[in-house]
């Protein structure tokens, strides 16, 4: 038995206990996932249509704005490489009344199979800034036949669209040269830049806005189903409690009757034995009803002190010794070192008989259950593992859910209403931790209690 001091070291603070048991709750985790999902999903849609509103707009107006500067230039250097084919010498520097303040205009002749601009670059005015005389656009229009990009023009020119056109020889085809020609798009640019911090930042004001009105929408509309989700456990709470009385004594009333078994004819008596039968699985339909409604409202009572999982498994051995010799299984229990939790004994013990009855059910004659403890990573681990038939893959993922049943014949035949994993899993949570289970077909079932560890230590001998 613990001393009061290790239970004062080890037990929670009451009032942390109150806060988890409060984060805890089935029923508030339920409705704060749900608000959560909603509130992504509108956000995430809303966030979608605002980003494709605002490229098409973005862009929109980047072609709206840009497309008749390039169209201008693409249309001088065309009738440059026009007047060039057309007289036959380079029309650079462009005369004064065609000229315009903002355009650039170079020509490149070909010369020893190269290019070089001709002689009256220096005469260019505007002067051109450097990276406009570049002439890696005139060698990809001299293999594509016209080519455009856009650099950037230095400080004071900023931004720059080029493009560059072929001239031909009209009477040969042969290359004569290139005509490059460019005009500054800095304020343009810079006009597309103050759009899009706008567009960005109204975009995640109106986020935030919205993932904020979200939240207080989904609130308001699940408050109606939470409403009704409340109604509904504590309905089956009270019903539940209500029902365990009246079956009770149905039950009690009906077995005084089978002591004077003698007095009845022999099919009244079988009447009276399935009612029996039939009262003590309402009872223990109830029974489990109750249970589950009181984890979902956090009503279960939980009296928690320190538990020793080693000691524990072996008292759920020792208590299902005879159920299981009479089914000729054997149960071994593999806990030599002492795995010491915080808890309530009654409702782990619940948890880990609901799983030690499920092995016995389903392990046919001359099977093993081994029931385990250990630690790892902090944590204490309860395991109950059977070389029962196993469970098909695909059910694994529903185990758990209330009234499911892998086999539903076998199940009703043998006592079972598909609660029993549903409390386990739910008593777990209650003490912080968890059920896994796994299985293969025809190689038995492990199934796992994972709780918060409090210390290990060897086990105390017999």
């Amino acid at each position: 038995m613990a001393t009061r001091a290790m239970r004062e070291r080890l037990a929670l603070p009451q009032q942390f206990r109150r806060w988890r048991s409060r984060h805890r709750d089935p029923a508030t985790a339920l409705f704060r996932g749900l608000r959560l999902r909603l509130t992504l999903w509108y956000s995430g849609v809303l966030t979608v249509s605002l980003l494709l509103a605002g490229i098409g707009l973005y862009f929109g107006v980047e072609r709206l704005v840009l497309r008749p500067i390039t169209q201008d230039v693409d249309r001088q250097v065309a009738q440059m490489a026009r007047d060039w084919a057309r007289e036959g010498r380079p029309p650079c520097p462009l005369p004064g009344a065609s000229r315009s303040v903002s355009f650039y205009a170079v020509c490149f002749e070909v010369e020893d199979d190269d290019l070089e601009p001709t002689d009256d670059v220096k005469e260019l005015e505007p002067e051109p800034p450097h990276e406009f005389l570049d002439d890696d656009l005139a060698h990809r229009a001299l293999a594509q036949g016209t080519a455009s990009d856009v650099v950037d023009g230095g400080h004071e020119v900023g931004a720059l669209y080029r493009t560059a056109q072929v001239v031909r020889d009209r009477s040969s085809g042969s290359v004569l040269g290139v005509v490059q020609g460019g005009r500054s798009i800095a304020e343009q640019r810079s006009a597309l830049t103050a759009l899009r911090t706008i567009l960005l930042a109204l975009g995640g004001v109106a986020l935030l806005v919205a993932t904020l009105g979200g939240l207080f929408l989904s609130g308001r509309a699940l408050a109606p189903a939470r409403l009704a989700f409340a109604r509904q456990q504590a309905f089956i709470a009270d019903a539940s409690h209500e029902l365990r009385t009246p079956l009770t004594l149905l039950r009690a009333n009906a077995e005084v009757l089978l002591r004077r078994r003698d007095r009845f004819d022999p099919e009244d008596a079988a009447l009276l034995e399935d009612i029996v039968a039939e009262t003590a699985h309402m009872d223990h339909l109830a029974s489990n009803l109750l249970t589950l409604a009181r984890l979902d409202a956090n009503r279960l009572q939980l009296e928690y002190d320190i538990v020793d999982l080693s000691e524990l498994v072996a008292a759920i051995a020792r208590r299902v010794a005879a159920l299981a010799a009479e089914r000729q299984i054997v149960v071994e229990v593999a806990a030599d070192r002492r795995v010491v939790i915080v808890g309530d004994r009654q409702a782990l013990e619940q948890a880990a008989l609901i799983l030690v009855d499920n092995a016995l059910k389903y392990t046919p004659p001359g099977g093993r259950v081994t029931l385990r403890t250990d630690t790892s990573d902090g944590e204490a681990h309860l395991v109950v593992a059977d070389t029962g038939v196993g469970i098909d893959p695909a059910h694994l993922p529903r185990l758990g859910e209330r009234f499911y049943r892998v086999d539903k014949a076998r199940s009703r035949e043998t006592g079972g209403v598909g609660l029993g994993l549903a409390i386990a899993r739910g008593i777990a949570a209650a003490h912080g931790g968890t059920l896994r289970l796994e299985s293969q077909p025809g190689r038995g079932t492990t199934a796992t209690l994972t709780f918060p560890a409090k210390g290990p230590g060897r086990a105390p001998e017999n």
